[in-house]
């Protein structure tokens, strides 16, 4: 018999999602925390009358932390992964088969 490990993030008694690793749930609940505070900061915009686009976009805005950071100037832009150069290989010249033989 195996036992699993199941980390469960619940909301106001309503399961959210389940993770096999606690470091992944404890991040989508910090994600939900950020959702949160975001939908109460939108209910303060006339613009969006509807809670049901506020709370889409508080998640939206939440799901995409990191880019949100950097378009407020909060945090830099992370600079592209350098690539390995390719390690130079010696190069036989190309012999054609009438020349082998």
């Amino acid at each position: 018999m195996a036992v699993i490990v199941k980390y469960v993030v619940e909301r106001n008694g309503e399961e959210k999602m389940t993770f096999t690793s606690k470091a992944e749930a404890d991040a989508y609940d910090k994600m939900l925390d950020m959702a949160d505070e975001l939908f109460e900061l939108l209910g303060d915009c006339e613009l969006l009358s509807d809670e049901s686009q506020q709370e889409e976009l508080a998640m939206f805005l939440a799901q995409r932390r990191e880019d949100v950071l950097v378009a407020l100037g909060a945090k830099r832009k992370a600079a592209p992964a350098k690539k390995a150069k390719p390690k130079a290989q010696k190069s036989e010249p190309a012999q054609d088969d009438d020349q082998a033989a």
